[in-house]
């Protein structure tokens, strides 16, 4: 079967984020925001020509298929003969059970319903926006491509919780995210850095949700995301890595609820709660309170922390990979990063740091043994590449 036209959907509990590509090319993009209630679609060519920007009627967004209609006529506006060939969709959790991509059938349907529990903030509308693309798209192949998959390849010393082995057993480990912008980067180096591609790669995914992965001969090693995306990193508004005691206190202590607990561990924390003033790392940047300057220190330090667990599982480093949009953006981040890592070969150099990565750049000094880097990632583009393989089998 030839797959040329695929349209990429990230579809969550109120919004539908979604990009089309011919091959590689990105055509359009575009993202419905507040589905249920007050929802508004805005679709743009590549080149920036705006195609819709307006706000959905009630019965437009009343659902996710519904709301599918309306990106089927918006594709319809930029071309009445597009005919899109296959659609490939972003799920967050795959379970023990999907290590790879997958073409969507009614079995797989039921699978993604039974493992929804483990990402009840992502499955269930990931599998609404699949129920939604194949009403809209009747008779197209629809592929789901997981975040998880790419750590499929850890060993159980990496992916398992020191707790009895029957909770290990029935799905409870280090499953990891982040996965298409791993994926992507490990496919990347090949033609940016191949000295480097089948060596022992950190890549740091700093963005909003954060989290560092090992990857060693393009293969995942271990990540600092576990059995949800919570762990690891402090994050825009996640607390990241925290002493399960804490979590028992909050709730025998304080007398605050599951739910409580959620909203403040998910929330209420990370940058957002350390500083008092914004999840945002550049609001964070541009700000003379203390309060920023000491919540940037911990962020710098956290990473700092992750990192040198990861070198001593992989045994050593020969690259590290900055993305995300901090990854990407931040020059404070990566120099806050790097200071004082010399004693493991890492040595930025400050005039090459000081530009945003719109393409990969180098930012490593001459002097320094491990080449360090900051690659734009392309999560969407994995996901097309994805679809595109495994419809051709």
């Amino acid at each position: 079967m030839t797959i040329e036209t695929i349209l990429v959907l990230n579809a969550g509990s109120s919004s539908i984020k979604f990009q089309l590509f011919s091959g590689e090319t990105s055509l359009l993009s575009g993202q419905i925001d507040g589905l249920g209630a007050g929802a508004w679609v805005k679709g743009e060519a590549a080149g920036g020509n705006v195609l819709m920007d307006r706000a959905l009627s009630a019965p437009e967004s009343e659902s996710h298929s519904s709301a599918l209609q309306v990106i089927l006529a918006l594709l319809k506006e930029y071309d009445p003969e597009l005919e899109v060939d296959a659609i490939g969709h972003r799920v967050v959790h795959g379970a023990k059970k999907f290590s790879k991509p997958v073409l969507v059938s009614e079995q797989v349907e039921r699978e993604l319903e039974a493992i929804s529990s483990l990402a009840p903030l992502h499955n269930p509308h990931n599998l609404a926006g699949i129920k939604g693309a194949k009403t809209a798209f009747a008779g197209k192949p629809n592929v789901a491509c997981f975040d998880t998959a790419f750590h499929r390849t850890q060993e159980f010393k990496n992916e398992a919780y020191a707790l009895p082995l029957s909770y290990y057993e029935q799905g409870v480990l280090r499953y990891g995210f982040h996965g298409q912008s791993f994926q992507y980067i490990a496919q990347e180096l090949h033609s940016v850095a191949p000295e480097v591609a089948h060596g022992r790669v950190i890549v740091a995914h700093l963005g909003n949700g954060a989290s560092l992965c090992a990857i060693k001969g393009g293969k995942s090693v271990t990540t600092t995301m576990g059995f949800t995306p919570a762990d690891g990193l402090a994050m825009g508004t996640r607390c990241g890595l925290i002493d399960p005691g804490v979590v028992l206190y909050l709730q025998d202590v304080e007398g605050m609820t599951t739910q409580e607990v959620s909203n403040l561990l998910l929330k209420e924390s990370g940058m957002k709660g350390l500083s008092g003033l914004s999840q945002d790392m550049r609001d964070l940047e541009n700000s003379e309170d203390p309060r920023a300057q000491r919540a940037l220190e911990y962020y710098d330090n956290r990473v700092k922390r992750e990192l040198g667990a990861l070198v001593a599982v992989m045994g050593g480093i020969d690259a590290l990979v900055f993305t995300g949009g901090i990854g990407e953006n931040s020059t404070r981040t990566r120099a806050g990063v790097c200071e004082g890592l010399e004693f493991l070969g890492i040595e930025i150099d400050c005039d090459a740091n000081n530009k945003r990565a719109k393409e990969a750049i180098t930012i490593s000094s001459g002097q320094s043994k491990v080449q360090v880097m900051a690659i734009p990632t392309n999560e969407e583009v994995m996901i097309a590449r994805q679809t595109r393989s495994v419809c051709s089998q």
